[in-house]
């Protein structure tokens, strides 16, 4: 597929603490560095507010929503709780509150609220590696995400919306991530690279249909500009550049050409600790390229904030 230049909007949004993320087009989370677990016997409560807005598809054949529509916009608001149940080891159960809104200028918008798929997911650190630059670490995480979500929104005509719509997909898939995070990049004790790679394999769900598998490189590059003297508060924040690419759906076990697309996206993100243990964060991303499928609806703009808790469960 073709790439063009845009100057829309993007996406580009964020994780709880040891958490990478339900669908396609998210970012960075309550802490600076994905690749660290969360610290054993310690626990977090998160909650994370997601607004996307995406490009319009093809137009509506007979006034029907395309099989294939995503939402036009989206607000995903995730709560999240994190236990660190052994060295190096961490769990995490991910629950979703989605709105899905389908707008074509000129007509009523169709949409609605419900629970979306919870996940649970395992995050493992496989390396790590002090230095007198700072710490590499490398991580992988993976679980289910279950089909808890509502699946029967519909139209003002009484019609079900297509699955693509639904807050929840009817599938139970696989979560699957990778993370690397390097400190001292540059021989710069504050200056923090760090990469999410993460995928969802999707199994068909709700009316016979089989969404796009989704993947998702974000790098994000942080510097500290701040630090307290104890270490209570800190500030970081610095580009992100992030590629989604998403698979065609398949209704029927029959292709949907033109569906999945890729999808460039650069913004900015900040991080910062107000006081030992709570952290709060935001990041913006806009649609810098994306490829041209005939009902593919890239993300044009990305809004999330955030607000974690951390706290001791037992040592």
């Amino acid at each position: 597929m073709k790439f063009r230049k845009t100057i829309g909007y993007g996406s580009g949004p964020w994780l709880a603490l040891v958490l990478f993320c339900v669908s396609i087009a998210t970012g960075q989370g309550p802490a600076p560095e994905t690749a660290p677990p969360l610290f054993p016997g310690g626990g977090l409560i998160s909650y994370n507010s997601v607004f996307t807005t995406r490009g319009l598809t093809q137009e509506m054949s007979g006034g029907s929503i395309p099989v294939t529509a995503r939402p036009t916009f989206s607000h995903e608001a995730d709560f999240n709780f994190t236990w660190g149940f052994f060295h190096d080891f961490d769990l995490t159960v991910l629950i979703p509150v989605i709105t899905n809104h389908f707008d074509v200028p000129g007509t009523p918008v169709d949409g609605g609220t419900g629970l979306g798929d919870a996940m649970v997911l395992v995050k493992y650190r496989l390396y790590r590696r002090d230095s007198q630059r700072g710490t590499t670490q490398a991580s992988v995480t993976l679980g289910p995400k279950l089909s808890t979500g509502r699946t029967d929104l519909t139209e003002r005509d009484g019609i079900r919306l297509p699955s693509s719509l639904q807050p929840g997909s009817g599938s139970t898939d696989l979560f699957l991530a990778g993370n690397w995070t390097y400190t001292g990049l540059f021989n710069i004790k504050r200056l923090v690279a760090d990469e999410d790679f993460h995928s969802l394999l999707r199994s068909q769900g709700t009316q016979a249909t089989r969404l796009g598998s989704d993947l998702e490189s974000r790098f994000w590059l942080s510097y500290r500009p701040y630090e307290s003297k104890n270490g209570n508060r800190e500030w970081f924040v610095g580009p992100v550049l992030t590629w989604l690419h998403s698979e065609d759906e398949r209704i029927l076990d029959a292709s949907q050409r033109g569906s999945g697309g890729d999808v460039l996206l650069a913004g900015i993100t900040t991080y910062v600790g107000v006081r030992p243990g709570l952290h709060v964060w935001l990041g913006m991303d806009w649609d810098a390229a994306h490829s041209t499928g005939a009902s593919f609806m890239p993300v044009r703009r990305h809004i999330s904030f955030g607000i974690t808790q951390q706290f001791r469960l037992h040592f």
